[in-house]
């Protein structure tokens, strides 16, 4: 049976698990960090899986069911995620930087059908076996294994995990902190590079030492305006949630137990709806 978001928060090594994930997905962003940059604030996370779900589910057999812009740009509309036009921009960027590509048309050639590359596909992969490797270290599951005896199943466990993140009150809609860097580019990453450099016998402190010290150094790693870092940092800082041990920029950063809290709960969230897709998918095979 699938673990719910309860049961993953209660267990003793969520923190050092997921730290483990956020080291793994910090990997796949320094190995492809423009594909990682296309779905780099949690619209276009959504969009991306959103365009993953379409093209899983189309049937080759039947073009009604082809991965178009019109399509794309329905289901963005139906699931509130973005404007017509923010998708448009983002079909567009997807196209440009290949992370789907145009297929042969036939006939007026109007429909202009496309598919996700297969190296856009392949670093998803990576994303997907991050999260069922944490879900075994928590319960001493065999996702992963089972999961790599078959890939063919990614194309049944993609959609149900975009269906279970679309209606995911808790991660679409996440606390104060978390909130704040979702709509900041790269955000994801900035938090798991905050939360991946924590010693896990600090975790229960009101004010938990990272590894980050530079902020310079930080915005440079992400590819990011320094001033539009330091922005959303002064931001937090405002709310409490994140700040500096000594002199602000020239010593360790800290993010507070509320913000470590609210990442944790965004992620248990996640993951059960991986590990429901998962037992989903996997018990009706």
């Amino acid at each position: 049976m699938a673990l719910n978001a309860e049961d993953i928060a209660g267990y003793p090594a969520l923190h050092r698990c997921v730290q483990a994930q956020s080291l793994a997905l910090i990997q796949i962003y320094e190995a492809s960090p423009r594909l990682a940059s296309i779905f780099a604030t949690q619209q276009r996370w959504l969009m991306g899986h959103v365009g993953l779900a379409l093209h899983f589910r189309r049937d080759p057999r039947d073009h009604r069911t082809q991965l178009t812009a019109a399509r794309f740009i329905e289901a963005i509309r139906q699931h509130s995620v973005a404007s017509r036009n923010t998708a448009e921009a983002f079909i567009k960027e997807m196209l440009r930087y290949r992370i789907v590509e145009y297929l042969p048309t036939h006939g007026d050639g109007r429909a202009r059908p496309f598919q996700i590359t297969a190296a856009t596909v392949n670093t998803f992969t990576g994303w997907v076996t991050a999260h069922l490797q944490t879900l075994d270290s928590l319960d001493g599951g065999s996702r992963l294994t089972t999961y790599l005896a078959r890939p063919d199943m990614l194309a049944r466990l993609q959609p149900l995990v975009a269906d279970g993140l679309l209606s995911s009150q808790p991660v679409r809609e996440p606390k104060q902190t978390f909130s704040l860097f979702i709509w900041l580019n790269n955000g994801g990453i900035v938090m798991d590079r905050l939360m991946s450099g924590i010693d896990p016998d600090h975790a229960g402190l009101d004010r938990i030492p990272t590894s980050v010290v530079s902020i310079a150094d930080f915005a440079n790693w992400l590819k990011l305006s320094r001033t539009h870092l330091s922005r959303k940092l002064r931001d937090a800082e405002g709310l409490g949630s994140v700040g500096w041990l000594g002199r602000r920029g020239h010593s360790v950063m800290w993010v507070s137990r509320q913000f470590h809290q609210e990442y944790m709960a965004v992620q248990a969230a996640k993951l059960a709806i991986v590990d429901a897709a998962f037992s989903a998918c996997f018990s009706a095979s």
